[in-house]
């Protein structure tokens, strides 16, 4: 779709259509519908998140899973956050690494009482379990604003996949 037939889309079309890109949070396309036209669809989607209230920004952080967490043992993951976490090879992992990644979540969720995030296309496990590592120590505002930052990365490349 070229930007102004998406632009011109009904606010119900345009939802159904970008809805998804937030992990389980269409609330944020909801919003990002009436702020149309836009000049940049990731632009205007991304301003949409800014403008939400600082427990509105931290529901959508908690409504991400954790890496290589239960949600992917259980297979209740999204589709994109399935592939997504399966191009960087959470989806093989030694029973080593499990562990490894399992007591990171543990303990990143311990100091920010959030899932880490990471846009995992844009690295590999080695460069994930470095992030955890080196991101548990931040203040939790810098890992908001870090998670919040990376959810955008992961919105731009879930955009580029619908093109």
């Amino acid at each position: 779709m070229t930007l102004d037939e998406v632009n011109a889309l009904p606010a119900q079309d345009f939802v159904a259509r970008y809805g998804a890109l937030f992990e389980h949070s269409p609330w944020v396309v909801e919003r990002a519908a009436a702020l149309r036209p836009f000049a940049n669809l990731h632009t205007g989607l991304m301003q949409a998140l800014e403008a939400a209230s600082a427990e509105e920004k931290l529901a959508l952080i908690r409504a991400h899973p954790e890496l290589a967490g239960k949600a992917a043992i259980d297979k209740t993951l999204t589709e994109a956050s399935t592939a997504e976490q399966a191009s960087a090879g959470l989806d093989r992992l030694t029973p080593e690494e499990f562990a490894r990644f399992h007591a990171l979540n543990a303990a990143y969720r311990a100091a920010h009482d959030m899932p880490f995030i990471i846009c995992v296309r844009l690295t590999d496990k080695a460069g994930i379990l470095a992030a955890m590592e080196a991101r548990a120590a931040n203040d939790t505002a810098t890992e908001v604003a870090t998670s919040l930052g990376e959810i955008g990365k992961i919105v731009k490349l879930r955009l580029e996949d619908m093109a």
